[in-house]
């Protein structure tokens, strides 16, 4: 069976590709569907995200190639909401619920962007305790239903993103795993879906998907719903790492 992917970025924010490439690109795969995904608005950070006059070509975007492409291919219209974003998460076909930030003393700390930067905010505003700013982040990362009502919780453990090796702190710490798991067990009460992200192995930064090997067995354990995200960026990377996701369900 192709698979489809849902978590598809488009150059309406940081992705490289027009939508339409995109779809071409899937029906020539022979996914079934195709649902885009791109980044909703954070006013303290507009680097990566759409501006709200560019949400609005988006949606419009989407929704004239759905027309175009009906009978060929299933397009869904979805935003990636950002647990901080401004706007409501409404009118999508569906929502991925993510934390790329955790907010503290009233700052917005950007956890995807380096190795050094996570360094740095556990130093400025944990007292040097990366333990700290784990816990906070997941303490966040519980309340991602809550907040955006999502369908799909986007890469649950974003923080490990710059921590395959292990050097800034130990994914089998029990505070780690306590925090981790307490934040597994209230969205696991949610209806949404876990994905399992191969998007920081095709951008060079991890070896292996989000979320860690445990966490996906608790959710096999729990019988929660996964689904293979690509976090595409860029049309080459539409199914990027298949193989990976049906390693990760099948240990």
């Amino acid at each position: 069976m192709i698979p489809s992917n849902y978590h598809t970025h488009t150059s309406y924010c940081h992705g490289a590709d027009e939508p339409e490439t995109l779809i071409r690109e899937a029906m020539r795969l022979g996914c079934p569907e195709i649902g885009f995904s791109s980044h909703s608005f954070t006013s303290f950070d507009d680097s990566y995200c759409m501006s709200r006059e560019v949400t609005e070509q988006y949606r419009a975007r989407i929704n004239e190639l759905k027309q175009k492409y009906a009978g060929k291919i299933k397009i869904l219209l979805g935003i990636e909401q950002d647990f901080y974003s401004d706007d409501a998460a409404e009118g999508y076909d569906f929502v991925i619920g993510s934390i790329h930030y955790v907010k503290k003393d009233g700052e917005y700390l950007s956890l995807d962007e380096s190795r050094e930067k996570q360094i740095e905010f556990a130093q400025k505003y944990y007292g040097g305790d990366i333990y700290a700013l784990v816990e906070h982040y997941f303490e966040t990362v519980a309340e991602v239903y809550d907040k955006t009502h999502c369908d799909i919780i986007g890469h649950f453990d974003l923080i490990t993103k710059f921590n395959e090796d292990g050097s800034l702190f130990d994914t089998a710490s029990p505070r780690y795993r306590a925090a981790a798991l307490a934040a597994l067990d209230k969205l696991c009460a949610s209806p949404a879906k876990f994905e399992i992200n191969t998007g920081a192995i095709a951008r060079g930064y991890r070896t292996t998907p989000y979320p860690d090997d445990f966490i996906i067995a608790e959710l096999k354990a729990r019988d929660k719903e996964i689904i293979f995200s690509s976090d595409c960026h860029c049309v080459d990377q539409l199914l990027f790492g298949y193989d990976l996701y049906l390693q990760a369900i099948n240990k």
